[in-house]
């Protein structure tokens, strides 16, 4: 039994650690947009158009946020195919990132991050 609880435990954190969303959408605070949790959404000038580049350590702090299974692409949301195979949302070709360090909705300690790199997604 405790066995069977640890590895559900971990499953549980692992699984926690990238977020998942049928849709993103903008927050009414500042326009900018946030997962379905309200956390704030990141774009990586590192990225090239339609390809997320943030993968190993870095997607470890800059979970991506990944489509949910019965999601679609619409208008200026597209869906990028990551190197690990995982389905992330982007909007106008630029994948969507939440910050590891921001601890609650409406945090913002990502935007402007490793030299500029890093900005908060607005529409």
């Amino acid at each position: 039994m405790l066995k069977s609880l640890s590895l559900s435990a971990l499953a549980t954190i692992a699984f926690a650690a990238t977020a998942f969303a049928a849709e993103p959408a903008p927050s009414a605070k500042n326009g900018m947009f946030v997962d379905a949790k309200g956390m704030t959404l990141y774009t990586f000038d590192k990225d090239a158009a339609g390809k997320s580049v943030c993968n190993g350590p870095c997607a470890t702090n800059w979970p991506p946020l990944i489509v949910a299974d019965n999601s679609k692409a619409a208008g200026d949301w597209t869906i990028v195919v990551r190197d690990d195979g995982q389905k992330q949302w982007a909007y106008k070709g630029k994948p969507l990132y939440t910050w590891a360090k921001d601890t609650k909705p409406g945090d913002t300690t990502g935007d402007g991050f490793m030299n500029g790199v890093w900005h908060v997604a607005k529409p």
